[in-house]
């Protein structure tokens, strides 16, 4: 898979569509698990060169790695409750773009996220959760948009998650760094959501990131 320095676009779109193939693989239950190879990790140790960095939920349900059907050293994942963007995941995206040079960031929300669930219930109930769990959630809630009250719980929560990503998309894309890349061609920034249930990921049209 090659990148032309001065045109890094179809290299961040050949990125989005190995990742496609490998959750259709995924979810067909037709996952390629080659034989390890102990050169493998001769090769990682000298360095690595992942062609797509994932920000995904901490959820054990939702291993990046898996459900995109990849092997060592393919993508740069960072995991954190919400997938949310904090001033410490800003600085491991930057150094995925900066250092490791992938075109291609993946925001991967999921369904039925409890941190998205928990910071629903602080929005319409007003509960508090404990200290740090709370902090987190305030990273949540500017990002949840207003709803219709005829709406079920679970649909406020299908739409919350969806909401979610595009919020945290938008803050990537809004960054100081996130906008020079974005100017220069280099980067390209799409959002995502795991069905827990049936092991697809939809990725988001662009206009749906506005």
């Amino acid at each position: 898979m090659g990148q032309s320095p001065d045109d890094p676009t179809p290299f961040a779109e050949e990125a989005l569509a190995r990742l496609i193939d490998g959750n259709q693989r995924f979810f067909q239950g037709e996952v390629r698990r080659e034989p390890f190879r102990r050169e493998t990790l001769t090769e990682l140790a000298r360095a690595q060169r992942p062609y797509a960095t994932i920000l995904g939920c901490s959820d054990s349900r939702v291993p990046p790695e898996w459900i995109f059907d990849v092997g060592l050293g393919e993508l740069f994942v960072v995991r954190v409750a919400g997938n949310i963007l904090s001033p410490e995941i800003a600085g491991s995206l930057q150094y995925a773009g900066s250092y490791l040079q992938t075109p291609l960031f993946v925001v991967l929300g999921h369904e039925g996220c409890g941190a998205i669930g928990a910071a629903l219930t602080t929005t319409l109930e007003g509960k508090e959760f404990r200290s740090r769990v709370q902090l987190l959630l305030e990273s949540i809630i500017p990002g949840l948009p207003d709803f219709e009250k005829h709406l079920s719980r679970q649909e406020m929560l299908s739409r919350a998650v969806e909401a979610n990503v595009r919020w945290t998309v938008r803050q990537i894309l809004d960054s100081p760094e996130g906008k020079v890349r974005s100017a220069e061609g280099s980067m390209k920034v799409v959002g995502a959501v795991y069905a827990i249930e049936t092991g697809r990921v939809r990725f988001f049209a662009p206009e749906e990131h506005s």
